[in-house]
């Protein structure tokens, strides 16, 4: 299958700052069309201006929105379909981490609307699109810490038991469990979806986790640019054209070399690959989200 990235069409969410931003000027660098989604209008402006600025590309555009609310992501994608006709590659970033049980505007526990719902609707509002460009893309964001979690639908929104890694491990595991069903589901289509985790990256994910984290472990993570290193390749080689439903994970030093030489995919959590919880998920966040989904798997009743 014939890929290049170049002149594709790309959007990046929360690309005002860290990994997101970095994907974004990578994918601008390669010659891609790129449409970064910003919470806040200030830092979204500086982070256009410093990708285009680096990339020397300006087919790069800036939209607002703020994911947590489901409203304000429906209104992304109604405003992308306005301003452009195509997508290829979706790159669901934006994630963050609460030391603190809060809810969204939805009422919804705030990471996993960030972290997992906003993809699964942004995803779902914008098929159609991937699927008329395909060859196209879904790259989804997680973490390896999903591998210390379980995935508890009694207290998925920490409704019982709340703890930052417990929730922040659980909204990244769905991820992963999500990226592997709508890869089942788009069987035959064009559009592949993959999940990614960068590894430990200092970034303002960070932001509203303890003090403790934030000042001190940030030291020992890699910055941003090297965090780019392995989402950018998955969503922009022509190396792995066609792969789908895979789980990448990268160490604190991999560079983009080492990811040419192979041996990046490797295996996700036992549940993480646990068909009957994928159907439940996904019946889930459907319910969360008032859709009724994507296509089911090739083959299913």
């Amino acid at each position: 299958m014939d890929w290049d990235i170049k002149g594709k069409y790309c959007l990046v969410t929360g690309a005002s700052s860290g990994i997101g931003r970095e994907i974004a000027l990578g994918l601008a660098k390669l010659g891609a069309r790129v449409t970064m989604v910003c919470r806040d209008p200030s830092r979204g402006k500086a982070a256009l201006e410093y990708v285009m600025d680096g990339s020397g590309n300006r087919a790069v555009d800036l939209m607002l929105a703020d994911l947590s609310s489901q409203g304000r992501v429906k209104e992304l994608a109604t405003a992308y379909r306005i301003k452009h006709n195509s997508l290829h590659v979706l790159v669901n970033n934006a994630g963050i981490i609460m030391a603190k049980r809060e809810l969204s505007v939805d009422g919804i526990e705030m990471t996993l609307a960030v972290n997992y719902i906003a993809g699964f609707m942004l995803t779902n509002l914008l098929l159609d699109l991937l699927k008329r460009a395909a060859p196209a893309r879904v790259v989804n964001l997680t973490s390896s810490l999903h591998k210390a979690v379980r995935l508890d639908f009694d207290n998925l929104q920490g409704e019982k038991k709340y703890g930052r890694d417990l929730i922040y491990g659980q909204s990244k595991l769905a991820d992963i469990i999500f990226t592997n069903e709508l890869a089942r589901r788009l069987e035959g289509t064009g559009v592949t979806a993959n999940s990614v985790c960068p590894g430990a990256v200092s970034s303002n994910i960070w932001t509203h986790a303890s003090k403790f984290v934030d000042t001190f472990f940030r030291i020992l993570m890699k910055g941003p640019a090297q965090g780019a290193v392995l989402p950018l390749y998955v969503a922009a080689s022509a190396d792995i054209a066609g792969v789908t439903g895979q789980y990448f994970e990268t160490g604190q030093h991999l560079k983009w070399t080492a990811v040419k030489t192979g041996g990046t995919a490797c295996r996700p959590s036992d549940q993480a690959c646990d068909l009957e919880t994928a159907k439940k998920l996904w019946q889930v966040s459907a319910s969360l989200t008032a859709t009724d989904g994507l296509p089911r798997p090739s083959g299913s009743q």
